[in-house]
């Protein structure tokens, strides 16, 4: 039974916490926080860099910024872990309403003033809007034609779009403080899948967790195809951590990439060693991908990129999924 934060809680006030973990992300940290202290939002805000130990420079730029704007709080998250800085970050905060924003992403103008407003509204402990992936170069643009096409990642509305409503999970998020501390906030034990994980904790104590598509964060992805490699295995690798930690939270979209690495493999396999009639399904896959790339590319340059990134993400997050080991789910359930 789903519980209104605003009857648990009352209406929100209107000041703001907005938390960063930071880690290596001297290429586009002072854009993210120059867009957040942009905002046109007439309420208080804070914004507090959690910084990991970096190796390119990123302390310095996070320690600029401090002196230059006194709502930019700097602490030190020496584990430099995502979920121990964001909650190393709650710890810091000031302020009943956390919005998490990444090092690597950037909140138009109006995004705080929104988030404000939908929490209002919904009811909910949580709300979050688009992952709008957008790219410089041409690997990174293709990236982000898949990223934000059902082809490349499946249906979740935070990468797609869609209506306002109710959902198991968002980008990023906005959470009610009482809410987020009352779960026990990021699991630091996990690497990946923290946010999912969280909101699942968040449902089950009856919260709501909403999406609307007004809320939109430009996202910047990975610049080469051995980083995305490495982003998509641990995302499949900490999605098994969570479907073994919560019974019944997978469905076909978490399924197919894995079916579609076995099913890839089996059939090579067997086509190499009884008879080339084996070969059937890899081939159907192979031009899925060529008719899913000349459906997402806009360019000559991204339909030419597009097959080894799509192959790229359903491969490794497949692979991710179906390797991860017992042993890290096991390590993760020893939570109190």
């Amino acid at each position: 039974m789903t519980t209104s934060a605003i009857e648990l809680y009352g209406s929100p006030k209107r000041e703001i916490s907005v938390i960063l973990p930071v880690l290596n992300e001297a290429k586009y940290l002072e854009e993210a926080v120059n867009a957040i202290l942009a905002q046109d939002f007439t309420g208080l805000f804070e914004v507090i860099l959690a910084v990991g130990p970096s190796h390119d420079g990123t302390e310095k730029i996070a320690a600029a910024l401090a002196v230059k704007d006194s709502r930019v709080v700097v602490i030190s998250n020496p584990s430099g872990r995502t979920a121990a800085g964001l909650n190393l970050a709650i710890a810091a905060s000031k302020y009943s309403i956390i919005v998490r924003v990444d090092g690597h992403s950037k909140i138009p103008n109006n995004y705080l003033s929104l988030v404000f407003e939908i929490l209002n509204q919904s009811g909910a402990v949580n709300v979050g809007g688009m992952m709008a992936a957008e790219g410089h170069s041409i690997f990174e643009k293709s990236v982000a034609r898949a990223m934000r096409s059902p082809l490349g990642v499946g249906a979740s509305r935070f990468h797609t779009g869609g209506h306002a409503g109710a959902v198991d999970t968002v980008y990023l998020g906005a959470f009610r403080k009482e809410a987020l501390i009352a779960a026990g906030s990021f699991d630091e034990r996990f690497t990946r899948a923290q946010d999912w994980e969280l909101n699942f904790r968040l449902r089950a104590a009856g919260g709501v967790i909403y999406f609307d598509p007004r809320l939109i964060v430009t996202y910047r992805p990975r610049g080469t195809v051995k980083s995305l490699a490495k982003q998509y295995f641990e995302y499949g690798r900490w999605r098994r951590v969570v479907s073994r930690r919560h019974e019944g939270t997978i469905n076909y979209r978490y399924l197919a990439p894995p079916i579609t690495v076995l099913g890839v493999a089996i059939s090579l396999i067997l086509g190499t060693l009884i008879s080339s009639f084996f070969f059937i399904p890899a081939l159907v896959y192979a031009l899925f991908i060529l008719i899913a790339s000349a459906r997402i590319g806009k360019s000559l340059a991204e339909f030419v990129s597009l097959p080894l990134i799509l192959l790229t993400m359903h491969m490794t997050w497949g692979t991710g999924f179906l390797t991860s080991p017992k042993s890290l789910a096991a390590k993760v359930a020893l939570r109190p």
